[in-house]
């Protein structure tokens, strides 16, 4: 038996989670822009696929690997960081060609960059460690009241940053004929990435 009286607290608390701005939302913000759309669809069906990954990792058991050795996490920030810049130079060459329309990246990189994005957001198995085990309430199997409640999780983030990338593909879609305000789209796509993987290489810094 699972115990359902948690699940008000348990999407409460992860709409707190998912408010403040991280990697996941800036990168479907980002690809709304650059992709539109389609793009925004492929890409959090990549962010839910990495999710899931971590939601299976903690139910079994392997998330307390993370939890010993704290560089194991320090290691992912950095290598998501790194993606996101590199994500920012690849924008700001599609910003110089002027496209318009399409972007030279094939459809199905959109949902692998997803994953990647956010199997190097540590943030999300920081809450699956720290907040699924507070949820168990009065369940008699513990793994799959974690199992569920990261389902709840994904599905969220999914349906939250979906809607997200999916508005900011609505200004894509707008001006994908006009060659100069898709440049611009570009450009701002690519401010978003370096803004954040600065910002996380000064968290890791400061830290």
């Amino acid at each position: 038996m699972v115990d359902l009286t948690v699940l008000p607290g348990y999407v409460a608390v992860i709409l707190l989670f998912l408010g403040p701005p991280g990697p996941d939302m800036a990168y479907m913000l980002a690809v709304g822009l650059e992709g539109g759309r389609r793009a925004a669809v492929k890409a959090i069906l990549g962010i839910g696929t990495g999710m899931s990954v971590y939601a299976a990792a903690v139910v079994a058991g392997l998330g307390e690997v993370a939890r010993s050795y704290p560089l194991v996490l320090d290691t992912l920030r950095i290598l998501g960081a790194a993606y996101l810049l590199w994500l920012a130079y690849v924008t700001m060459r599609h910003a110089r060609r002027a496209i318009s329309g399409r972007s030279d990246i094939t459809a199905g990189r959109w949902y692998l960059r997803g994953v990647f994005v956010s199997i190097t957001n540590p943030k999300i198995i920081l809450f699956f460690l720290a907040v699924l085990p507070q949820f168990i309430g009065g369940a008699d199997n513990p793994a799959l009241q974690m199992a569920i409640l990261g389902a709840i999780n994904v599905l969220m983030e999914v349906i939250l940053y979906g809607c997200i990338g999916v508005l900011a593909g609505f200004f894509h879609a707008r001006l994908v004929d006009s060659t100069k305000a898709t440049t611009v789209l570009n450009y701002i796509a690519c401010a978003v990435y370096v803004v954040l993987a600065g910002t996380i290489f000064g968290e890791i810094l400061l830290a």
